[in-house]
């Protein structure tokens, strides 16, 4: 309960008898529910999400047309960008105080949220509420880590890496479909007990025990239904020594040369990967390459196993290009020129353009005004030196269309009408709109302030016929637009 002076209080009782404070309406920090109804964090889930706000106002300002807002901060209590959780009807709260019950957005994550009331003719802002945690738990069951496997083995002076499985054994609903989820990792120490490890989707053990992972829920983790993973129990096993990978030509080094030869120790099996891909066919002690990566090798000995890494780069200059490689999309803006720029450090650098695998004629710069759509390919190469070249592809596409309306309909079946949902350029890319999905089931399908009117990117999968989903669009000046899209084929 806060306490108040007697100057407070006096004033305070003044204002809600008078209703007057310089001609303006006084709105009271929002309360949390009262009595039964009191709350103190937000645990909301598909199966409850309804949490009354109560607040006391100055009546004498109230009209026949006078609204209420309520908002809520982000969860450090700011409210730079709000989200509006309920808009009463005009005329719809006729004395105070005002109780309205609201829903959580399903992206709540945090111990910091606050509640504010604006009213609207007259206008007025409360203070905001204290502070709560709110968590919406999209996802509220067990899942599976580590193939399901009990255990696991590393050796010596090496680790193991645990991963949440995605999707995993059948039955695993992986938590993992959801992006807006986080993960903390644990340490049993004992029946009931366990230390905090990481927070991070996956986790690299260097230590013997049983590991688990939860979906992180906050205050709200709690709860007769937890979203945590099964238990892995890790051993240390013999070590197969000091495990690394040298290039016999340095790194970096000069491809122009010729290839390099990578060595590891010497194991009983070996696997190399690059890039996390493994290279088939790869699997002795050394590999022979002239291609920058990340080279990794899984070796066992004995039936102990570890692994090592080596970034190899077979080019001495670096580059970078200011657009977006493909597979993403570039788009000419309106004033039908995209300018696109290379920065390298190469040594005597020189430029090629290529449109649809043609060589651009005249073309030799650093910089490249694109006024066609196509496929690109910029090269910059090194002269003098170490010669050698790096080169970047993009897609470019003409702007966006300049349609009226939201859809509520697409059909993504390639025949080119209708397959993505196009929406009014008020709200694409460089607007600073939220665009968010949702499907039927309350999973978030797409969230991005930089809509490419481009979704769905990747066929859907059709468990009902003509499945529906709900859009959330939220403007950088905060006006909200709801509805549906019906997918058929």
């Amino acid at each position: 309960m806060r306490n108040f002076t007697i100057t407070t209080y006096i004033v305070v009782v003044f204002l809600l008898v008078t209703g007057k404070l310089c001609g303006q309406m006084v709105i009271q920090h929002p309360l949390l529910g009262e009595g039964f109804s009191r709350w103190e964090k937000a645990c909301a889930s598909d199966a409850f999400n309804s949490y009354e706000v109560i607040f006391h106002f100055t009546q004498a300002e109230l009209t026949a047309s006078t609204q209420f807002v309520l908002e809520l901060s982000d969860n450090t209590g700011d409210f730079s960008s709000p989200e509006i959780l309920h808009t009463s009807a005009v005329g719809a709260i006729t004395a105070s105080p005002g109780k309205v019950s609201v829903a959580m957005p399903i992206t709540v994550s945090g111990e910091g949220y606050k509640i504010r009331v604006r009213s609207i003719g007259p206008d007025a802002t409360s203070s905001p509420s204290d502070a709560f945690p709110a968590y919406y738990k999209i996802h509220n069951e067990t899942f599976t880590i580590n193939k399901s496997q009990p255990t696991g083995v590393f050796c010596a002076g090496g680790s193991y890496l645990l991963t949440i499985d995605n999707p995993g054994e059948p039955g695993n609903n992986s938590p993992l479909q959801f992006s807006s989820l986080t993960f903390n990792w644990y340490k049993e120490t004992g029946p009931d007990t366990k230390d905090f490890i990481a927070t991070a989707p996956s986790l690299e053990v260097t230590t013997p025990g049983t590991y688990f992972v939860e979906t992180n829920y906050g205050s709200c983790s709690l709860g007769v239904i937890t979203s945590d993973s099964n238990r892995v129990t890790i051993t240390e096993a013999v070590s197969v020594g000091s495990s690394s990978i040298t290039s016999s030509l340095g790194n970096p080094y000069c491809a122009s040369l010729g290839s390099t030869t990578l060595t590891t120790v010497s194991a009983n099996t070996y696997q190399w990967y690059i890039d996390g891909v493994e290279i088939s066919g790869a699997t002795e002690q050394t590999y022979v390459t002239d291609q920058s990566g990340k080279y990794s090798v899984n070796i066992t000995l004995n039936g102990c196993s570890t692994s090592a890494s080596i970034d190899l780069d077979a080019n001495l200059f670096t580059s970078s290009i200011d657009v977006e490689v493909s597979p993403a999309v570039n788009l000419i803006p309106a004033s039908g020129a995209l300018e696109v720029n290379i920065t390298d450090t190469a040594s005597s650098p020189t430029y090629e353009w290529y449109l649809n695998g043609n060589l651009i004629t005249g073309a030799n710069g650093s910089s490249f005004d694109i006024t066609e759509i196509g496929s690109y390919k910029a090269v910059v190469s090194q002269t003098v030196g170490c010669e050698s070249s790096k080169e970047f592809l993009f897609e470019v596409t003409e702007t966006f269309p300049n349609v009226e309306k939201i859809p509520n309909l697409i059909s993504p079946n390639g025949d080119g009408t209708n397959d993505t949902w196009v929406i009014p350029k008020t709200y694409v890319s460089g607007t600073n709109t939220e665009v968010i999905l949702v499907s039927s089931q309350g999973e978030i399908v797409l969230q991005t302030k930089d809509y490419q009117n481009n979704w769905p990117q990747d066929d859907l999968s059709f468990k009902a016929v003509n499945p529906v989903y709900y859009y959330i669009i939220i403007t950088e000046d905060n006006k909200t637009r709801k509805g549906s899209i019906t997918v058929v084929k």
